[in-house]
């Protein structure tokens, strides 16, 4: 019993890194994807890319001094990205249910890494609650 719980914890533990994180925001928020990076190097490259079909959406090319944010070509992303130029984070504004999906970040320079987070974009909720005032009604 003891090996299959550690069995267990060690494919989990294995897993969380191939699903990467998992991101809820309500309608009309923003949301920060985070590249963990307190700077950028000189040499970094961040790339980050959105979609099934990997669209490009926003790239900095550090050496360069180039930030850019790229409008997809369905016009989704239009005017709601903005890059953080000292971390390379992805903030998207005004978020609609358009916009979920896994969004990867590739970062290339020193070290190479890469990181894909699933963004689920829900509604507002809201619940109605009905009271009823029932009279007993009785069979004779």
């Amino acid at each position: 019993m003891f090996h299959m719980f550690v069995l267990f914890c060690l494919c989990w533990w294995r897993l969380t890194g191939v699903f990467g994180d998992s991101v809820s925001v309500m309608e009309g928020d923003s949301v920060t994807l985070h590249t963990d990076l307190t700077e950028i190097h000189e040499d970094d490259d961040i790339l980050w890319k959105y979609g099934a079909e990997k669209s490009q959406i926003a790239k900095i090319k550090n050496k360069k001094q180039i930030f850019s944010t790229f409008n997809n070509t369905d016009g989704r992303f239009r005017d709601r990205l903005k890059l953080d130029d000292q971390t390379g984070s992805l903030t998207i504004t005004k978020i609609t249910t358009e916009h979920a999906g896994d969004y990867k970040l590739e970062i290339t320079g020193v070290k190479l890494s890469s990181k894909t987070f699933s963004v689920s974009v829900y509604g507002e909720i809201i619940f109605f609650t009905f009271f009823f005032k029932a009279k007993p009604y009785i069979i004779s």
